[in-house]
């Protein structure tokens, strides 16, 4: 290190590979010039400098392949910038089918394309061969075409970024290793390095593969582990020119680049090989990993079926290099719960060059704004469970999570790998019912029952999968008899003190200011109005409220909350997750299956919709809450943990003469689906206000507190929206809907679907989407229109309504 340390300055980002530089580079263009990068080696050391550089416009998700297409603008730009050459070549990218699953994949996916404004082709075999004449074709179905990604050098680009951030006014210092993170009074303090401290304002980990363990030194959990990377170059080969597109063969695991005349080919094999379980040795920097042509020998047999003249050829270069993967293979980003202005970029799945671009523009904007500055949902650190950093179980999930990146992305796919980590009291209950179980956050969770004779084992398609049917039934008898939930998964808070109920009137959407006893259905908004929480309040008490959310976004929700508290209020909040069991009674019959179990008046005078209060069943007392997801009379039952099989032998025991059946989640959201209640992470997002939502009922503007993201309400009500949430349902009864497919309106394109299931009781597949519309969406507007959802590539009619097509006015709910 030549020059010396700054004893203090407003940001400090730890790492130097491309996405440390993309921030810094980033936050100078947003004016802010004190920023200070920390590499513990050289730039670009670690995992960036051997990445194969790679780029496309379309990810897994919309927010991937909207901050993809950034990076692509941005590469296009930074050499005529900065005079420093990123090496980028849009030669497009290939990708073939081999069987049908695949193709349908790729159909789907041209979809999403179509929905970013992506450019794309469905293709023969006999055009991809004219696009890549190397190719065999005997065996290929279809490909997508994608004509404007291609590749860029990984270390070029980043020193580009680098050359930029300092033309900005960032300092950059190598060979400076963070060695501890320094706070005060819950707010990150600033760095300490080997060679002294520096106060900020702001940190930022961007550590790659060292994210992990910079976490832990701030207290935070980012949940990586490396596995091992594998690549080779051939020697140079005849028919391999400069402006040959990249390839992907998902189904042999291999990818294909050009590289001066020769051929790139990587894998990404279905089990992988989990690196560093010791920790990452302390001059690692440009280290290759050993090789191990055993291991990669498949996937290279393979590459000679499907480019022949690799038989021919010899290999100039095998590498072997770590890069780091997350427990859901999606990357790591925005503000750490654990401590205040620490914020993290990590985990990026082999997708970091790429995601660089767009995910450094993000990060900077929401470090500046202070809030995330689109929907990010997707990507945000706080889904995060803090056992998802334990080591064991982050060494299972890794090799799983390498693998699936080219594996068929199966509707409904479950992880394999480090399951039964977070269990309901009711879970062997449940197993012994013939429960085949999905994992959310940790949790095992059933998502539908097997009868008996039928293994619980799930047989993956995009067509219908041999769940379905099994499904169904229990769709049914929650619309016809009632049905069994465990929703033992759902996030608890309680918030109690004297400034309950005033610090929850500035924070929801909603008004609270209810007697005990009763439920409120509330949003919780961001300044622009977008929603960032969509649960449920239960007034407990004069100073005590339960808050009810999703398990997945417990985390998120939980921050949010702490966050906003006003500052000085006489308030406690405690997550109570692990202390109550949930039980689900749902369906026409729930009021007569209760009321032999208890002695409490359920009528509908006494024991109204949006009411809870404390029952009797069984030796238990618990919470009964007359609440719904399915559309249906139910209640939810919140019973002491150590009490909850007690209480469910007790409703199985009487639940024969009522047509009791148990129901799994896949259930839960085809009824959720079809009654058009909405999912958040999916139908609503930071991005969505309730007004667009259709949510308006849920909230107050003339309540006296002025709560969070109310004026930017007002003026949407004055001024109109560009886009409604609406309910779809396609006329044929046989494709199936999943999300991200388009919706036309008279043949033009309005928005996509945000989710989608089949609807059992209406006999045909259902979908949630936004219609857009730069003049402006009214009821008139989407009445007038014609729609048409495409699934795979063909278009179907569909009927769109603003209001549920399931009981519309709720008849049923407050029977």
């Amino acid at each position: 290190m030549a020059k010396p340390l700054p004893d203090e300055t407003r940001v400090v980002v730890i790492g130097g590979g491309i996405m440390g530089c993309s921030l810094a580079y980033h936050l100078t263009k947003l004016g802010w010039r004190d920023v200070v990068l920390l590499e513990r080696k050289k730039l670009t050391c670690g995992s960036t400098w051997h990445a194969a550089g790679l780029v496309r416009e379309v990810l897994g998700s919309y927010t991937m392949t909207r901050l993809a297409q950034y990076s692509m603008t941005l590469f296009k730009a930074l050499e005529e910038e900065t005079g420093q050459a990123t090496g980028l070549k849009q030669n497009g990218s290939i990708g073939i089918a081999v069987n049908e699953a695949r193709w349908e994949e790729h159909r789907r996916a041209a979809g999403l394309a179509k929905a970013r404004g992506v450019e794309v082709e469905l293709i023969t075999p006999q055009r991809a061969k004219e696009l890549y004449p190397l190719l065999n074709i005997e065996d290929v179905l279809g490909a997508i075409y994608f004509p404007h990604d291609g590749q860029t050098n990984p270390a070029d680009t980043t020193m580009a970024l680098a050359k930029g951030a300092r033309m900005g006014g960032a300092r950059i210092f190598e060979d400076t290793k963070v060695t501890g993170i320094l706070s005060a009074r819950g707010r990150v303090a600033g760095v300490r390095t080997e060679h002294g401290d520096i106060k900020a304002e702001v940190v930022v980990n961007c550590a790659g593969l060292w994210a992990r363990e910079v976490g832990l030194m701030a207290g935070v959990a980012v949940p990586l582990h490396a596995c091992e990377h594998f690549y080779v170059v051939t020697e140079p080969m005849d028919g391999v020119p400069p402006d040959l597109p990249v390839l992907r063969d998902m189904d042999g695991s291999a990818y294909y680049k050009e590289d001066a005349g020769k051929l790139l080919i990587g894998a990404f094999e279905r089990a992988a090989k989990p690196w560093g379980m010791d920790g990452i040795p302390e001059d690692f920097a440009f280290d290759e990993l050993p090789e191990d042509m055993d291991h990669f020998m498949p996937v290279l047999e393979g590459a000679m079926h499907r480019i022949p003249a690799l038989q021919e050829v010899g290999i100039r270069t095998f590498f072997n290099g770590p890069e780091s993967f997350t427990p859901d293979n999606r990357y790591m980003l925005g503000a750490a719960p654990e401590l205040g202005n620490f914020y993290v970029a990590a985990g990026f799945n082999s997708i970091g060059i790429q995601s660089a671009g767009g995910a450094g523009q993000a990060l900077a904007e929401w470090i500046v704004g202070g809030a995330a500055p689109f929907d990010l949902s997707d990507l945000d650190i706080r889904r995060v469970q803090p056992f998802q950093n334990n080591k064991a179980y982050l060494f299972h999930r890794a090799s799983e999570a390498l693998g699936l990146l080219y594996d068929l992305h199966w509707p409904y796919r479950q992880f394999e790998t480090a399951r039964g980590v977070r269990l309901s009291p009711l879970h062997e209950r449940l197993k012994e019912r013939g429960a085949c179980f999905g994992e959310v956050a940790g949790w095992e969770r059933p998502n539908w029952y097997a009868p008996d004779g039928v293994e619980p084992k799930y047989e993956y398609s995009y067509k219908r999968q041999n769940w379905f049917d099994h499904s169904a039934a229990e769709h049914r008898a929650v619309r016809e008899a009632v049905g069994l939930l465990d929703q033992t998964s759902f996030a608890k808070f309680l918030v109690q003190g004297a400034d309950a109920e005033t610090a929850l009137q500035r924070i929801c959407a909603n008004d609270v200011a209810v007697p005990a006893g009763k439920v409120v259905y509330t949003q919780w908004l961001n300044e622009r109005g977008g929603i960032e929480a969509d649960l449920t309040l239960t007034r407990l008490a004069e100073d005590r409220y339960m808050v009810i959310t999703g398990a997945a976004v417990g985390p998120h929700d939980l921050d949010w909350l702490n966050r906003h508290l006003p500052e000085g209020a006489r308030v406690t909040v405690t997550e109570v997750t692990s202390g109550f069991a949930v039980i689900g009674i749902m369906g026409p019959n729930a009021r007569a299956l209760l009321a032999r179990l208890t002695g409490a008046d359920l009528s509908n005078q006494a024991f109204p919709f949006g009411t809870s209060r404390e029952i009797e069943i069984g030796f238990a007392t618990v919470r009964a809450t007359r609440i719904t997801y399915v559309g249906e009379l139910g209640w939810e039952l919140y019973v002491p943990t150590e009490f909850a099989r007690g209480v469910f032998d007790a409703i199985v025991a009487e639940g024969g003469d009522f047509g009791l059946k148990p129901v799994g989640m896949h259930a839960m959201d085809s009824l959720r689906i079809e009654k058009a209640y909405r999912h958040w992470g999916h139908d609503i997002t930071g991005e969505d206000t309730p007004i667009e939502a259709g949510l308006g009922f849920a909230v107050r503007l003339d309540k006296n507190v002025p709560f969070i993201g109310r004026d930017a309400l007002l003026r949407q009500n004055d001024n109109g929206v560009k886009k409604r949430l609406v309910q779809f349902a396609l006329e044929d009864p046989e494709p199936l809907l999943y999300h991200n497919e388009p919706v036309l309106r008279d043949g033009e394109m309005v928005g996509y679907l945000t989710s989608g299931n089949y609807g059992h009781h209406l006999g045909r597949a259902v979908g949630l989407g936004y219609v857009r519309h730069p003049g402006g969406v009214d009821a008139d507007f989407v009445d007038s229109g014609s729609y048409e959802i495409e699934v795979a590539g063909e278009r179907f009619a569909a009927r769109a309504s603003l209001r549920p097509l399931y009981d519309p006015k709720a008849e049923r709910v407050k029977a």
